[in-house]
């Protein structure tokens, strides 16, 4: 699905060391609860001795997420999901999962060292990995003769179209996937060659 706000390029992990506990930072971009599930049942299986694996999420548009959601995995309430969703939230960011795995070190961090340790785990993550901006897409169905199926596929590969579906039949019929700023462009062409075309909700 395409999305006209910021989310995760990928996956990236990074690490921060408090009072000689690590905090292993990963962010993932997530679509659905199923792929949170899966991200962290990955993360339980690389660090099976981590003491605690806290995370947070949201999905949709940033600053009116669809749904969200946190855990402090046995920490002291507050004091590990509710920061690393605070930092989301200020990284005007959506689709993104941030799992903070931490191995104790032996010295208590109070709440307040906590706090500032998530968060910091967070935000090394989260200024790290790199954005990407999907544009917004439209579909066009193109029915044509043969002889402009190959001058269609051209147009599309050079203007970031996507030919998703052929059918032959007594003429050509094709479904198209193109970022919306260029549907213009692909409408002109069509005209030109005389081919129909109509755009799908």
């Amino acid at each position: 699905m395409s999305k006209d706000y910021p989310v995760p390029a990928g996956f990236l992990e990074r690490e921060i060391e408090v009072k000689k506990s690590r905090f292993i930072a990963r962010v993932a971009p997530v679509s659905s609860r199923d792929q949170v599930k899966a991200w962290l049942e990955q993360a339980h299986r690389d660090h099976p001795g981590a003491r605690h694996i806290c995370w947070a999420y949201q999905i949709g548009r940033p600053g009116a997420a669809a749904e969200a959601a946190m855990n402090d995995d046995g920490e002291p309430s507050g004091t590990a999901g509710k920061p690393i969703l605070s930092v989301i939230q200020h990284k005007d960011m959506g689709d993104v999962l941030v799992l903070v795995i931490r191995y104790f070190g032996g010295t208590k961090l109070g709440a307040g060292g906590l706090v500032r340790a998530y968060a910091g785990a967070t935000e090394a993550v989260l200024s790290a990995v790199e954005r990407v901006i999907q544009q917004p897409l439209s579909r066009v169905a193109v029915t044509m003769t043969f002889a402009d199926e190959q001058p269609l596929r051209h147009w599309c590969d050079q203007n970031g179209a996507e030919v998703e579906h052929v059918d032959y039949g007594s003429d050509v019929r094709a479904d198209i996937t193109i970022p919306v700023e260029q549907a213009d462009g692909l409408c002109a062409f069509c005209n030109a060659r005389g081919m129909h075309y109509s755009f799908e909700s």
